[in-house]
């Protein structure tokens, strides 16, 4: 099954109120509007796209050490995922795909990073949950991800729900502003040109990990 396959799928029962989260469709509603919003926004258009220079960055994976972009791409190609953080059931499913992806990535040479807004142990955490063996790296306030164009201001709404649902992102993110990256994906070339970049406003929607693999040829090459 596709990546976008088993988001579908989790998405209908999601929202057809199944356990176990039950939801209410008010709360559904909600969301809806929230990603209609950022769509209409535009600020998906304004990210950085294929042929831009990729912003450099230096971030902590969750034992403290420091990870550099240019350090990794001295070496190889680059794939960077943007995730929401431990809490988006979509975002882990994408991340244990690009894990059962990442031989095939590693083929062509290419090292594979993910980077959250999230502390350090909720990153721990994620690489447990999902038995991930790339790093989860902390962009400390969103910093990286506001570089690359991704970062957004939740609406007062939204941050009423999150806040109903238990959702703290303050405490998750050890930050007080409501904010999160659109998930993304980039391969980024050993010159830090931008060479596949998917950017969607609508978190339910993940690009598939093999329709990378062009851009990682061309990396090879």
């Amino acid at each position: 099954m596709s990546l976008q396959a088993k988001l579908d799928a989790f998405k209908a029962d999601f929202e057809a109120g199944k356990p176990p989260y039950r939801v209410p469709y008010s709360v559904i509603e909600t969301m809806h509007k929230a990603t209609a919003e950022l769509k209409a926004s535009g600020l998906a258009e304004r990210t950085k796209k294929v042929g831009d220079k990729a912003p450099a960055f230096s971030l902590k994976d969750p034992e403290g050490n420091e990870v550099s972009s240019v350090a990794l791409l001295a070496k190889s190609p680059l794939i960077v995922s943007f995730y929401r953080g431990v809490w988006c059931p979509y975002c882990n499913m994408e991340l244990q795909a690009l894990q059962e992806a990442l031989p095939e990535f590693q083929k062509y040479g290419a090292s594979l990073v993910a980077i959250s807004p999230q502390t350090a142990p909720n990153s721990r955490k994620s690489i447990r949950q999902n038995n991930l063996s790339f790093p989860i790296l902390s962009d400390v306030k969103g910093k990286v991800g506001e570089a690359f164009g991704l970062k957004f201001q939740l609406p007062d709404y939204l941050v009423d729900l999150y806040k109903s649902l238990k959702n703290d992102l303050p405490s998750f993110n050890d930050d007080p502003e409501w904010t999160l990256p659109m998930p993304a994906r980039y391969v980024i070339g050993q010159d830090g040109t931008i060479l596949y970049s998917e950017v969607n406003p609508d978190y339910t929607k993940r690009p598939e990990p093999e329709d990378m693999l062009p851009a990682l040829r061309l990396a090879s090459e």
